[in-house]
């Protein structure tokens, strides 16, 4: 099974002067086209051992710091990143034959920026956050059922539920950020942001922008020119 890509390209003269600027334009574009969930993204990790695991979690939330998501802390993913804290985002925009990849360094948010996120989700998203302990075996469906019957009476609706302290966010602060574009006969557009001290692994800094297509099947060989990530 292959897709023939017939998509417009991105030049560098079509490309943002920052990733956060191209990121924002492709995810309206996103939004307009119909992607489901937009923000969905999978979100690679490794633990000390460097053994990878993936797993789709929600874009929160994006700025020159970062891309947030929001997870248990005792989850697979947040044990992985205690030991490890790098990470890899992908955002398959599939529809649009379109990729963001996103690698960086990983921190957690502060609990203001958590707790005004928590206060933002349905009433039964935090009572579920309190109910499921993420990656942990369970007895049976009915155990966590029967948890968040509990936590449900204890915290009827409209009564503030509390932040657990063992949930909260994580930022992505990128190292690079590459904008993908699937074009005809393979030859696609690979655009690759890089910040500074990072090093190139490519065809190098270009000023202002970057721009380059990477022959080859699926876009996995071949490299782009970089160019700087602006400092926030």
């Amino acid at each position: 099974m292959r897709e023939h890509y017939r998509h417009e390209g991105l030049t560098e003269g079509q490309l943002a002067a920052d990733p956060f600027q191209q990121f924002a334009q492709w995810f309206h574009e996103a939004r307009e086209a119909g992607v489901p969930e937009p923000n969905a993204m999978v979100l690679s990790t490794a633990d000390a051992e460097g053994l990878p695991s993936a797993r789709t979690v929600l874009l929160k939330g994006y700025d020159p710091r970062g891309f947030v998501f929001f997870t248990n802390y005792g989850s697979r993913k947040g044990a992985d990143l205690a030991a490890n804290p790098n990470a890899a985002l992908l955002f398959p925009w599939i529809v649009l034959a379109r990729q963001v990849i996103v690698t960086g360094r990983v921190e957690k948010v502060g609990r203001d920026e958590t707790a005004a996120y928590f206060r933002t989700r349905p009433h039964g998203s935090q009572l579920g956050a309190w109910a499921s302990e993420q990656s942990s075996p369970v007895a049976g469906r009915e155990v966590l059922e029967q948890r968040y019957a509990d936590l449900a009476a204890r915290y009827p609706e409209g009564e503030g539920v509390p932040v657990p302290p063992f949930w909260g966010g994580y930022r992505v602060v990128p190292r690079t950020v590459e904008f993908w574009q699937g074009r005809e006969n393979r030859l696609h557009d690979r655009l690759r942001f890089v910040a500074a001290g990072e090093g190139a692994a490519g065809g190098g800094a270009a000023g202002g922008g970057a721009a380059g297509a990477a022959p080859g099947g699926g876009g996995s060989s071949g490299s782009a020119p970089e160019a700087p990530l602006p400092q926030s």
